[in-house]
C-alpha cells in the first residue's frame, strides 16, 4: 500500500512537520507525576496523557484542589513536557447515564483547563440492547452541543475515540459534523477501525481528517480469537502510513502511545517510540 501512496509531503508541497510523541499512564500506572515527567525527558517523548479514574499514581484526578492542580501545571511546565491530554471514561450513547455523564464531562474539561490539558480523551459507549444507532447519535450530538461552549471557553478540545460500538469512523463523523463546533472532534485510535469495522488506515484517515486532535497508538494481531499487543512493525496496523497521512494535513496533535497490561514500561516506551520515529524520518 506505501508503495502506491504519493503525498504533497513527498512532493515537497508541504512544510515538514515533526510529530510529537506520548504515552499513556497505562505504561506507568504505578509512577508519580514526577515519575512520568522524568521518564518522558529522559526517554524523548514530548507529553504523558494520564488517565484518570484508573487509580494510577499520577495523581490526577477530578477530586484534586485548586492548589494542586496550579502545582501540577507548573510542574509540567517547568519539565518542558506537557500534558498532552486526559484521558477520561465518560460516554454518552447509554440514555439512563447520560445527564450524568454530560456533567462529568464538564469536571473533566475544567481540569485539564486548570493542569494546562489542551484535550480530554471521551468515548461513545456501548449501545444499550434497547438503544438504537439513530437514538445513539442523538444523545451524542446532544451532549457535545452542550459542552461546545465550555470546552471553548477552557480552551479544551473534546476527542471522541474510534472505540467500542464507535469504531466505524463513519459513525463517529456523523456525530461530530452534526455537532459542527471546532472543540469537538476526534481521536483516532488507529487500530479499532481496522480491527473492528474493517477499514483500512487509508479509508479511516479519509473519513476522519478534517476533526483529527489526537491520536492513539499500539500494534496488534489476534490469536486464538483475541488482540495480542506486538511491538509496532509486527503487527496488522500500518503506522507508518498513518504517520505519512498526518504530515499531508500538518497534524500538530500528539501520537499517543496506549499499552495496557504489557511488557514493562522500560521494555517498551523506548522501543515503540524508536520506531514511531524512524518512521517518521523515512518519509
Amino acid at each position: 500500500m506505501l508503495a502506491h501512496f504519493s503525498s504533497p509531503y513527498k512532493a515537497g508541497l508541504l512544510r515538514p512537520i515533526h510529530m510529537k510523541y506520548s504515552f499513556m499512564s497505562f505504561s506507568t500506572p504505578e509512577l508519580s507525576l514526577d515519575g512520568m515527567l522524568l521518564l518522558a525527558k529522559k526517554i524523548g517523548y514530548d507529553g504523558i496523557e494520564p488517565r484518570i479514574d484508573a487509580n494510577h499514581a499520577h495523581g490526577i484526578e477530578i477530586s484534586i484542589g485548586n492548589a494542586k492542580r496550579r502545582e501540577i501545571k507548573e510542574k509540567a511546565l517547568s519539565s518542558g513536557i506537557a500534558i498532552c491530554c486526559l484521558a477520561t471514561s465518560c460516554n454518552y450513547a447509554d440514555p439512563e447515564k447520560h445527564e450524568q455523564m454530560v456533567a462529568r464531562t464538564h469536571e473533566c474539561i475544567d481540569l485539564a483547563g486548570d493542569v494546562g490539558a489542551p484535550s480530554i480523551r471521551v468515548f461513545g459507549g456501548r449501545l444499550p440492547e434497547n438503544v438504537k444507532r439513530e437514538e445513539a447519535v442523538e444523545l451524542l450530538v446532544k451532549g457535545f452541543s452542550t459542552l461546545a461552549s465550555h470546552a471553548a471557553e477552557r480552551g479544551v478540545k473534546i476527542c471522541i475515540e474510534t472505540h467500542d460500538d464507535w469504531c466505524d469512523p463513519q459513525d463517529v463523523a456523523t456525530v461530530i459534523r452534526r455537532v459542527n463546533r471546532a472543540f469537538i472532534g476526534i481521536n483516532w485510535d488507529i487500530m479499532h477501525p481496522v480491527r473492528v469495522a474493517g477499514k483500512t488506515i487509508q479509508e479511516s484517515f479519509d473519513i476522519l481528517k478534517p476533526w483529527i486532535y489526537h491520536l492513539h497508538v499500539h500494534d496488534g494481531t489476534t490469536k486464538d480469537g483475541k488482540l495480542q499487543l506486538v511491538p509496532i512493525g509486527t503487527g496488522d496496523i500500518d503506522h507508518k502510513l498513518a504517520i505519512e497521512l498526518l504530515k499531508t494535513i500538518s497534524y500538530d496533535g500528539y501520537i499517543s502511545g496506549e499499552w495496557s497490561g504489557w511488557e514493562p514500561y522500560e521494555v517498551h516506551l523506548p522501543r515503540e517510540l524508536k520506531t514511531l520515529k524512524d518512521y517518521e524520518k523515512g518519509i
